[in-house]
């Protein structure tokens, strides 16, 4: 036993993750490496190699291979955990049944905090680790009693956002070996260290269920019946003037221009997603921006609630936003949120993280958006 201690690595198989392992072995943790399955990459649309080309899906054979690679290499243990059967009873069916209800649903988030982290910990106790670590551009540490999740050094690969929803117990027993490094330093170690496939490895931005990008036909293979639940309806303006027909309402999202079908002479982009009455509800880009919003199913992280009404925060309402200043107030389960300026393109189902300067106050799943006067 090492004197730091067993330390249960998630491994994908990448450049981020085997730098995490590679950094802890040399710190002197007893390394265990796990690769976690969560799709039979073959059957989603990833193309086989027939000796060609590898494949660059997290859960590609290719990448498994990688990850044990490296364990092999620095003498660690290696395992792949199967949990294709959780995931797609909780990530995929989440996935569909937003979609279905006229939302945009955020796959990765409800994975970490579902379903890897809860995997990971249950192993990592079936192997007497103390901890478990990932690859993710984030930092945690403990401050008055609280775990706090915070941003990564790199703000151009900070991942804080996919991980707000992480339990304080989860958090308690998390490290995160690349938190205060950039993706240039990982890129440079990782040379360094002779790890040049790594380096040259190409990275996978995509849902990892989709790796295609197609979701509509991923929708269309997953949902029974669709042709009886999904029909064509009206394309209307904000005052019910029918302009035009779509496809199906679940192929939209607020804040959509591209691969709308329609000319009107102006440009115009999905505002509001009418389920019930099948409508997808068009507007001209200056009436797509609100300054409000109530967020629900809350995860507290830097405080256990917050009491004080119009705390400040800059608050993101998408992976790749930079973040609105805004006025937050938690009333029970859900939180209101009046921002300093308004913002674009709120899409109900999408995550809402709130952020004391780098760090992660808590978050939630967008509810709903409103325009105050």
């Amino acid at each position: 036993m090492s004197k730091k201690g067993k330390i249960l690595v998630a491994m994908s198989g990448g450049i981020d993750s085997s730098l995490a392992a590679v950094i802890l072995h040399e710190e002197g943790y007893e390394v265990i490496g796990i690769t976690m399955k969560t799709w039979d990459y073959a059957s989603s649309g990833g193309n086989s190699t027939h000796g060609k080309k590898k494949e660059t899906g997290c859960c590609s054979l290719d990448s498994i291979n990688d990850a044990r690679n490296i364990a092999v290499s620095l003498n660690f243990p290696h395992f792949i955990l199967d949990i294709r059967e959780e995931f797609g009873d909780y990530v995929i069916d989440y996935f569909t049944d937003e979609y279905m209800l006229g939302r945009t649903p955020n796959p990765c988030v409800l994975c970490n905090t579902h379903i890897k982290w809860d995997a990971l910990l249950k192993r990592a106790d079936l192997l007497d680790c103390e901890w478990i670590a990932t690859g993710h551009y984030a930092n945690v540490r403990e401050e008055n009693s609280r775990f706090v999740l915070s941003k990564g050094a790199d703000e151009n690969k900070d991942q804080s956002y996919a991980l707000w929803g992480i339990s304080q117990q989860s958090l308690s027993r998390t490290k995160f070996p690349l938190g205060h490094l950039t993706k240039t330093k990982i890129r440079e170690m990782a040379t360094e260290k002779g790890f040049i496939d790594l380096v040259n490895k190409s990275e996978s931005y995509e849902i990892c269920f989709i790796p295609d990008n197609d979701y509509r036909s991923f929708l269309k293979r997953r949902v029974p019946n669709w042709e009886s639940k999904v029909m064509k309806g009206d394309y209307v303006m904000e005052d019910g003037t029918k302009v035009g027909e779509h496809d199906g309402y679940p192929f939209y999202t607020v804040g959509q221009r591209k691969g709308l079908g329609i000319a009107l002479g102006f440009p115009v982009f999905v505002v509001e997603i009418q389920k019930d009455a099948n409508r997808v509800v068009l507007a001209p880009l200056d009436r797509l921006s609100r300054n409000g919003m109530w967020v629900n199913k809350l995860n507290m992280v830097k405080y256990a609630s917050l009491t004080e009404i119009n705390y400040p925060s800059i608050t993101k309402i998408r992976y790749n936003d930079d973040g609105t200043s805004a006025k937050i107030s938690q009333i029970d389960d859900k939180m209101n949120v009046e921002f300093d300026s308004p913002v674009f393109a709120i899409a109900p189902g999408q995550a809402a993280v709130f952020y004391e300067n780098d760090d992660v106050i808590g978050g939630g799943w967008i509810e709903s958006s409103y325009l105050k006067a």
